[in-house]
């Protein structure tokens, strides 16, 4: 593994039809108008009240990419560089990174979550020594769950999860092998 602690705020991966960079400030509210209640409905974190909470968010995400625990990254189309969401890399200075994701309502159904993860799961194997990658999802999100399949991901592990809402998530914990 090479060090890439200091690689990580300006690493870009490119994929065919996407490019991801460090999220920052600039995409504040971007992420704060498009992180809405629908979008959260199956993740640990709700949606934010005030932008104050987004910025929160990109700070400690920024300081995180400094210390090379964890890969934050905005999602962008290619050719126009629209937004289209959030992706990352959890727990890189561990031997089981976990891979999170969410895309914005417009961009759900052309498979841009898979081009993402795959990217960030390629850069992984160039970049990281790691034994497997976790996919944690809920049960009822059949579309996200079509990520960790297509890549050959398997149930390792099924619990529940309290969100910060009160809700419960049914999860089902994917193991991702190495290529």
């Amino acid at each position: 593994m090479r060090d890439i602690k200091m690689d990580l705020l300006s690493t870009e991966i490119l994929t065919n039809r996407l490019r991801l960079k460090p999220v920052s400030m600039a995409y504040k509210e971007e992420i704060f108008s498009e992180f809405t209640e629908d979008i959260t409905k199956y993740m640990c974190p709700r949606s934010p009240q005030h932008i104050a909470e987004i910025e929160a968010f990109i700070e400690n995400a920024i300081l995180d990419l400094k210390k090379g625990s964890d890969l934050r990254l905005v999602i962008l189309k290619k050719d126009s560089q629209e937004f289209l969401g959030c992706a990352g890399l959890h727990g890189m200075l561990g031997k089981t990174p976990e891979f999170g994701i969410w895309l914005k309502k417009t961009a759900h159904g052309r498979k841009y979550g898979l081009e993402a993860i795959r990217g960030i799961k390629n850069w992984a194997e160039q970049n990281l020594d790691y034994e497997y990658f976790l996919y944690p999802v809920d049960r009822a999100n059949i579309a996200s769950r079509k990520i960790p399949e297509t890549l050959g991901g398997k149930v390792v592990r099924e619990y529940e999860h309290k969100k910060t809402n009160g809700n419960i998530l049914y999860l089902l914990e994917y193991r991702i092998e190495r290529a």
